[in-house]
């Protein structure tokens, strides 16, 4: 099978991301954090640009700018994933509803709230009539399309192919999403985001590239046996606990988190943790922009020190590990190799 390789890596994140070169990272606070957006005008047209939802502005931006850098114009596939969809439309439609009593509903709204409108309004914008799927698997989602990518790309369905995660916050319904997920537990100590991040994923390597080794999922993991996975991981990929040269985990504060110290015990401590979570905040695609960071990783030559949740002594990063989970669910490993 061939082998998968990311040419371009984008995000819109909380942070400077989209548009500086080497960003550094500022701290977020609060119960949400938008993103920062750059000058849409710049990738979408005016007229469509007062129709689009936050989501989908973010989403076109970020796909097109990603095939820029890819010196790409048309994808041989688009495969999106969200957790949440397009929930700004979704609470017009159901704020009309109950303002007008049920009567005199125009569908609009409904119709842009749906799950794909992010990737349908990226195949319009390209006039792409390729393959064209959405995932939405809670935290999941991206993987999922990842895997998609991965699959296809293996399997000489397609050789270039772009991918991407994408979540908006909205104004209502995230605040009850927020209030139900703290009453599950101990609570989430970050802020709900949101982002876009949009990879071009190949089969054929460029000189400097980063290859996507594998990636894996899983519905549920106990945290006694977290350990065994990720061996069984590594093994299936050939590699041991010593081969991994850094760990980029989404810790987000939360009783979960004992995942994650459960898995860094059984890597030497010169290894490098970065946690990205704390620079974007909690969302279902957050994992999108933690594939984002291991790229800016790979790319930089000198990392600053408030990248790192502990002090490495190990500079050199070839192979990175990433880890998420959400509420003890939805885990998943993804093994990246600087070319």
């Amino acid at each position: 099978m061939k082998k998968c390789y990311i040419h371009s890596a984008v995000s819109i994140s909380a942070q400077h991301s989209f548009e500086s070169s080497g960003f550094e990272l500022h701290s977020i606070s609060g119960k949400k954090v938008e993103a920062i957006h750059p000058n849409y005008k710049e990738f979408i047209s005016p007229i469509a640009l007062r129709r689009m939802a936050t989501g989908v502005k973010m989403g076109v931006a970020a796909a097109t700018k990603a095939l820029q850098i890819a010196n790409l114009e048309q994808p041989d596939a688009i495969l999106t994933g969200t957790g949440m969809g397009c929930i700004e439309d979704t609470e017009k439609f159901l704020n009309a509803i109950i303002a007008n009593e049920e009567e005199f509903l125009t569908p609009t709204a409904f119709i842009q709230s749906t799950h794909n409108t992010v990737g349908a309004q990226i195949a319009l914008s390209l006039k792409c009539k390729t393959y064209n799927n959405t995932y939405v698997h809670g935290a999941l989602s991206f993987e999922s399309a990842l895997m998609d990518a991965q699959l296809m790309l293996q399997q000489n369905e397609a050789t270039n192919i772009l991918v991407g995660g994408v979540d908006e916050l909205g104004a209502e319904i995230i605040d009850a999403v927020r209030l139900m997920e703290d009453k599950t537990s101990d609570g989430i100590n970050l802020p709900f985001g949101e982002g876009a991040s949009f990879f071009v994923l190949s089969s054929e390597m460029k000189n400097e590239g980063i290859e996507l080794i594998d990636v894996q999922s899983f519905s549920a993991i106990s945290t006694e046996t977290i350990h065994e996975k990720i061996q069984e991981f590594l093994n299936l990929n050939e590699l041991s606990f010593l081969d991994i040269d850094g760990l980029v985990l989404g810790n987000n504060g939360d009783a979960f988190d004992t995942y994650y110290d459960n898995l860094i015990a059984h890597f030497p401590e010169t290894i490098p943790n970065i946690c990205y979570k704390q620079w974007s905040g909690e969302f279902y695609t957050a994992s999108a922009f933690g594939l984002f960071v291991a790229s800016e990783i790979f790319r930089k030559n000198e990392i600053p020190q408030n990248w790192f949740k502990n002090k490495p002594s190990k500079s050199e990063m070839k192979t990175l590990l990433l880890y998420n989970q959400f509420k003890g669910r939805d885990h998943s490993f993804i093994l990246l190799r600087r070319c």
